[in-house]
């Protein structure tokens, strides 16, 4: 098992991911063992995450726990529905550009509620709809398959990411990042790697 601290390439960090992933899905978490005292006092004058991992915002989503990983390993970014926004995409290029992540995983999740809203394309409150015209596309894509729109609209955010950031896709073309898609089945606790 390779250490967060220890990480120094991108395939090192996914791979330190998918390990934690599978920790998690075995009910043999790790990362708890480590002390919050030490773990909080390590992390007060700097943060030093070796991936980023941006996922949908529900509550179901544990990212460090679903990743066997503490305070400090994982920069993560949230939104309704897993997708790229300018902040967003300015919020990732800081964690690969500044603190120095090398993975950054685009993760879908079973049963989301932004995919689900966009496929029923029912009128809703507020500013919930302002979600609709990011996942579109993938609901274009799988109209009557609420598993495959998932799956899609992290691989078209990943894709997006990749090639709408000049900052990340400098950092892919040197072989210090890599962007990847994933989906995280609900049931099981397992993330899958997804290709784009």
């Amino acid at each position: 098992m390779l250490k967060a601290e220890n990480v120094s390439t991108p395939e090192d960090a996914l791979a330190t991911l998918l390990e934690g992933n599978k920790r998690y899905a075995n009910n043999d978490l790790t990362s708890l063992e480590a002390d919050l005292q030490v773990l909080k006092s390590r992390t007060v004058d700097k943060q030093e995450p070796f991936a980023a991992v941006l996922s949908c915002a529900d509550s179901r989503v544990p990212v460090e726990l679903l990743f066997d990983q503490s305070i400090g390993h994982i920069f993560v970014t949230r939104v309704a529905g897993n997708m790229i926004t300018p902040e967003i995409i300015g919020s990732l290029e800081y964690g690969a550009a500044v603190l120095g992540t090398k993975v950054i995983l685009v993760m879908g999740h079973g049963g989301c509620g932004a995919v689900t809203a966009t496929m029923q394309a029912q009128d809703v409150p507020g500013q919930i709809s302002s979600l609709f015209r990011h996942i579109q596309p993938a609901v274009d894509k799988h109209p009557n398959d609420l598993e495959a729109a998932i799956k899609a609209n992290a691989v078209m955010q990943a894709a997006l990411l990749s090639k709408s950031s000049t900052v990340i896709s400098g950092l892919i073309k040197k072989g210090k990042l890599k962007v990847v898609a994933g989906y995280y089945d609900l049931a099981s606790g397992t993330v899958a790697l997804l290709e784009f």
